[in-house]
């Protein structure tokens, strides 16, 4: 039998984020990947690395959604960088052509580089036609700040509290990631199923962020809802995923590194869960 499961993502051309990130994602994990590209990303070496962020025409979005989706019967989606309102308009009404087991939200608040006013605008978008219809949330840091009106995060009853809050704005399950940003030594994300909070943690990897990790994490769990896991289980295998994905990091030219999927196996030993609230 085969698993299917569907992104809806922007382009980066360094194969280290996004649609690539996720196609490579669900292979890893024995899944059959199937896309829909939102927008053209690429660094500019010669403007500090910002995006040079080119958006799809939303016609040309909503053909791809309809291709796809008439093409297979698949219930489980991901969902990644949008970046511009009529963008969201255009996937929010795709999405809405069916139903959904499983909608997966990396709600990507910025690009680098994008002027604040059109971020705002993109930001309320995605607040208002995205967000509600996603089951799972996947915010890191200064997403789930932002989402959730709170100032900071140190600790992890905090973690959980985010989660809750930017659970009342539609979401079922949120996953609010720590990262490098989260005080201590190790990396921690907490999940908040609508009842409790659980933490999963793993010793930090260096001290600086890599690119792909949140876009490969959200793809993960994807990947395993489309097979059937519960919640739980998705977070935790995306978790393992993400900490030898960035054990074994891929050098480049850019100041940054990036994760790299292949280095995962399912048989990987699993991060330390502990209770959050």
């Amino acid at each position: 039998m085969v698993n299917f499961a569907y992104t809806v993502a922007g382009s980066e051309a360094t194969g280290g984020a996004g649609f690539q990130v996720d196609l490579k994602t669900f292979q890893q994990l024995g899944v059959y990947g199937m896309g829909t590209l939102t927008c053209i990303v690429s660094f500019d070496p010669n403007d500090n690395w910002n995006h040079r962020f080119v958006p799809v025409d939303p016609q040309v979005i909503s053909d791809q959604m309809e291709a796809a989706l008439t093409a297979q019967d698949v219930d489980t989606v991901k969902i990644g960088m949008l970046g511009h309102p009529d963008t969201i308009t255009a996937v929010a009404k795709g999405l809405r052509s069916q139903e959904w087991t499983n909608v997966v939200l990396d709600p990507v608040l910025i690009c680098k580089g994008q002027e604040p006013g059109a971020a705002l605008d993109t930001d309320n978008a995605l607040r208002e036609q995205i967000l509600p219809l996603a089951t799972v949330a996947t915010p890191n840091y200064f997403e789930a700040c932002t989402l959730s009106g709170m100032e900071k995060l140190e600790t992890v009853q905090d973690l959980a509290e985010a989660g809750e809050r930017i659970s009342k704005l539609g979401p079922k399950y949120v996953l609010v990631k720590g990262g490098i940003d989260f005080p201590g030594e190790e990396a921690v994300d907490v999940l908040w199923d609508g009842e409790s909070a659980t933490a999963y943690s793993a010793p930090k990897i260096g001290q600086h962020r890599v690119s792909g990790a949140g876009c490969t994490l959200a793809a993960a769990i994807t990947a395993e809802l489309a097979k059937g896991a519960d919640i739980h289980d998705a977070v935790r295998v995306a978790k393992d995923m993400v900490t030898e994905g960035i054990r074994a990091r891929v050098s480049a030219h850019t100041p940054f590194d990036t994760v790299w999927q292949g280095a995962y196996t399912p048989e990987k030993p699993a991060g330390s869960v502990i209770s959050a609230k």
